[in-house]
């Protein structure tokens, strides 16, 4: 064949691949990325399909999916059915105090999608010192003769994580059943990743990885769904619920210690029946990685030695959420808390990327005339996220909210909101879009004046050492961070 007729045929080749992949991309634009799907989230994968076809086909094909694979699901159905069924054999309706009219139909609201009920007779204690968190939690667990389930996002040996490890050998050694579970791609990041597993094994401490991205085991899903939950549970009478990975304050990169960087968090030591519902979330996630099936047991009300009920004062609900679930648990719940607010919400999010519902939920509260405020980090400590988060300000300002900005060099990693006098959420979720679609979330709805009391304290302490910022300033500043914090607005959508 002549190098006329080669190149011809090599034309006519090129023509043909090109026409099939546009194609195939039109084809995955129009029929496959719409399915249940959120309009802006399926205009961001079309453009990114058809601006950059190859790119777009493989990274949807990657990630396009926000499900959990099929067999992850039913799990959680067959839990959700059986809390379910318990809540009605034991009579477990939510027990909502004298307080706002509107919050029984928000409990109603996350028992129908979470299958946990609001219940009384609980006390939360808030913890904000990093250090003294995790010393803590290792007395609690150090004391624990029954059980110990602990859950974290990031689990990682190091020097400042050494007690908490130390307590987990002590309590197996007390008689304790003692399980761990642990984020498989959200610990393996850290340089102590392979000496903790190292650590539980040799301690023949039972492990599992959560959510394991292992195709050569035959265990994957789409990798950046994750499980975000950070709890503990003692002897099914003490919890720990709240912001705080497992280990040391500067997440050991060697970026951050050169940077000084220091992670702040708030975690919240629990006592009473939530903390059985606290343990249903573990045991759901343990089936869901091993299996194996541990008892859910009934709230139970604690008593002090004499055998006389010790309740406290604050109704607790626990919520879980994530792509197991049907619905966005945790977006259903804070749009219907800001919805329903009538003087005062304070947000603390270290990621504050909302969809649309939640961001018109909350520049309506300022358009009401609610005293709002944000709290974020000056400096978010992921490049992409940062720039998206600022995109969102000036519809903020304009409404009314005011930003304040956590100072360097600490990240403000904490994540709560405080509604009017009495109501509060704290727990693992950050109000962005990763957090209601692709990670699995567990928050604590919490009814009681002396928590939120506490819970403003800390916030007044977040305030005094941070730097508001003012419509004025925000308008000001350089054309090129406009474009770059519009532009990566765009990612947050692609989900």
């Amino acid at each position: 064949m002549s190098p006329v007729a080669t190149d011809q045929v090599a034309n006519v080749v090129s023509l043909v691949l090109l026409i099939a992949l546009l194609l195939v991309a039109t084809w995955t634009a129009v029929v496959v990325v719409p399915k249940d799907r959120r309009p802006t989230s399926a205009l961001a994968w079309i453009l990114l399909i058809y601006l950059v076809p190859v790119l777009g086909l493989l990274a949807f094909v990657l990630i396009g999916s926000p499900r959990l694979p099929a067999s992850r699901r039913a799990r959680q159905k067959e839990m959700d059915r059986r809390l379910a069924d318990r809540a009605v054999a034991e009579g477990l309706a939510h027990e909502v105090a004298p307080g706002p009219a509107w919050l029984e139909g928000v409990a109603r609201q996350n028992q129908n999608v979470g299958h946990l009920p609001l219940l009384r007779g609980n006390d939360a204690v808030i913890h904000v010192d990093y250090d003294g968190g995790i010393a803590a939690m290792a007395a609690d667990i150090a004391g624990a003769t029954r059980l110990v389930h602990v859950e974290f996002y990031i689990l990682s040996l190091d020097a400042a994580t050494e007690p908490f490890f130390t307590a987990l050998e002590q309590a197996l050694a007390n008689g304790a059943e003692v399980r761990v579970l642990l984020d498989h791609i959200g610990s393996a990041g850290y340089p102590g990743y392979k000496a903790t597993l190292a650590r539980l094994e040799a301690a023949g401490i039972p492990y599992r990885l959560m959510l394991p991205v292992q195709p050569l085991k035959g265990r994957y899903q789409r990798p950046d769904l994750r499980n975000h939950r950070k709890l503990v549970v003692v002897d099914g009478l003490v919890g720990w619920a709240g912001s705080m990975n497992m280990i040391d304050r500067s997440y050991d990169k060697p970026k951050n210690i050169r940077k000084g960087l220091q992670w702040q968090d708030l975690m919240v030591r629990l006592r009473g029946p939530v903390v059985q519902e606290l343990d249903a979330v573990f045991v759901t996630d343990w089936f869901s990685e091993s299996d194996e099936l541990l008892p859910v047991r009934s709230p139970v009300r604690p008593v002090d030695r004499d055998g006389v009920a010790d309740e406290g004062e604050l109704a607790i609900q626990v919520l879980p959420s994530g792509p197991g679930f049907e619905t966005d648990n945790n977006l259903l719940m804070f749009n219907a808390l800001f919805y329903a607010a009538r003087s005062r919400v304070s947000i603390t999010s270290p990621y504050f990327v909302p969809d649309e519902s939640l961001l018109n939920a909350i520049v309506a509260m300022g358009l009401r005339g609610l005293d709002v405020e944000l709290f974020v980090p000056e400096k978010a400590d992921q490049f992409m996220v940062h720039h998206a988060q600022r995109s969102y300000f000036e519809v903020l300002l304009r409404s009314g909210v005011r930003i304040h900005l956590y100072p360097e060099p600490f990240v403000l990693h904490s994540k709560h909101v405080s509604i009017d006098d009495e109501v509060a959420v704290v727990g693992s979720s950050n109000l962005d879009i990763r957090s209601f679609e692709l990670d699995l979330e567990s928050s604590l709805l919490i009814q009681g004046r002396s928590f939120v009391d506490a819970l403003r304290r800390v916030e007044d302490d977040y305030r005094a050492l941070s730097r508001e910022l003012t419509l004025a300033e925000w308008q000001y500043r350089p054309r090129r961070h406009r474009v770059l914090d519009n532009l990566l607005r765009l990612t947050s959508a692609v989900q």
